[in-house]
């Protein structure tokens, strides 16, 4: 069905289902933001992430697969910039370091892929996020219980119920959803809010400055 009026009846036949996936994802994120409990959560985090950087500490996140890349983003967005040119952020993901990752795999096993890291590279002061849909990724778990040891905040980003990472942590952002896809969703959106809350209240004064360039470049066009 490649040619002809074929092309055309196949685009029609997904059209409602793109909409109905968009509208699943709309509806998991209203869902998130009517609970009091998650705005005031994710403004917890904010809070201590800002304290932490503030202080010196630096931003360690972990996941698997999509979760990987969510951390990967996150620590991006506080690394590079999000709104506006500022001094960089400490932040690391844990996955990137593909040796790393397969030598401690390869020799004390998967499980201790996150513990390891935190051990080598996280200082009292640092904060450890771990990413997990089901809230039950073993690795993700080990390495909560390494962040306690050392001393670390702990905050999770989960699926609806928390899983065992609820009770591992000192704060759980749990999207109210079963389904991967949306509850990843939600994560990247929750990121972007955390990244622009941090950024906002660290460099005040460079985010006035650069909306004012702004202001005078569009005002200069």
């Amino acid at each position: 069905m490649v040619d002809g009026g074929g092309c055309m009846k196949q685009t029609s036949d997904f059209m409602p289902r793109v909409s109905k996936l968009v509208e699943a994802s709309i509806t998991t994120k209203q869902e998130l933001f009517r609970s009091t409990e998650t705005l005031s959560t994710i403004a917890k985090v904010s809070e201590l992430l800002v304290s932490a950087l503030r202080q010196g500490g630096k931003v360690l996140l972990f996941g698997n697969g999509g979760s990987a890349a969510d951390a990967q983003h996150i620590a991006a967005e506080l690394v590079g910039r999000f709104a506006f040119d500022r001094p960089a952020l400490p932040a690391l993901a844990l996955s990137v370091n593909s040796s790393c990752v397969t030598a401690i795999g390869n020799d004390r096993g998967f499980d201790q892929v996150f513990a390891r890291q935190l051990e080598a590279l996280a200082r009292p002061g640092d904060v450890a996020v771990g990413i997990s849909t089901s809230g039950n990724s073993a690795n993700v778990l080990h390495a909560m219980s390494q962040a306690k040891e050392m001393g670390l905040q702990r905050v999770a980003l989960t699926g609806r119920t928390g899983g065992r990472l609820k009770n591992s942590v000192d704060h759980c952002i749990c999207v109210p959803s079963d389904d991967t896809p949306r509850i990843q969703e939600c994560h990247i959106l929750i990121g972007h809010i955390l990244s622009e809350l941090v950024e906002g209240e660290l460099f005040k004064q460079e985010g006035r400055q650069s909306r004012s360039r702004r202001s005078h470049r569009s005002e200069s066009s």
